[in-house]
């Protein structure tokens, strides 16, 4: 898989992300310190060893470079992080299987690009982007040409 670039001065709005998810009584916040056994759990459980092991390196960087989609009850349903394995890379970003096509994603993709714009950067990196037409419709990423397979390969083929 490819990397891809965002254009961080050019992003869309994010509050009507937000509100979309809201009107499906979930709620998208920057994770708090407090929060982090729970969702370093929610990311082994649900989606794999290495995406916790980058969510608790989210917990070290001040302010957190995290978000959490929490519902109604207070479970956490999904995340989204920045700044974990490499500075100005966005993820790992993960939704639980239920709550996806709520624009869940969406939103908690767009509120980690806008608080890297907000902490100084121009561009955003997507490493080893998956749903390359998931990133492109929401965020107008594009690929970077010659990434394949992408910078996150590199790392894990040297441990």
């Amino acid at each position: 898989m490819s990397d891809m670039l965002v254009r961080l001065y050019d992003l869309p709005p994010l509050e009507p992300a937000v509100e979309r998810v809201r009107g499906h009584d979930l709620y998208i916040r920057r994770a708090e310190p407090w929060d982090r056994r729970k969702v370093i759990e929610f990311a082994r459980r649900e989606f794999s060893e290495n995406w916790a092991d980058e969510v608790q390196m989210a917990f070290g960087q001040h302010p957190i470079s995290l978000f959490v989609c929490d519902d109604s009850a207070g479970e956490i349903v999904g995340f989204a992080a920045y700044n974990c394995t490499l500075k100005d890379f966005f993820g790992p970003e993960g939704v639980l299987e239920a709550q996806r096509g709520k624009g869940i994603g969406a939103a908690l993709l767009l509120c980690c690009l806008y608080a890297l714009k907000a902490e100084g950067y121009g561009y955003a990196v997507i490493g080893w982007a998956g749903p390359v037409d998931f990133y492109r419709k929401i965020c107008g990423a594009t690929v970077i040409e010659g990434s394949e397979p992408g910078v996150f390969w590199s790392l894990c083929r040297k441990r």
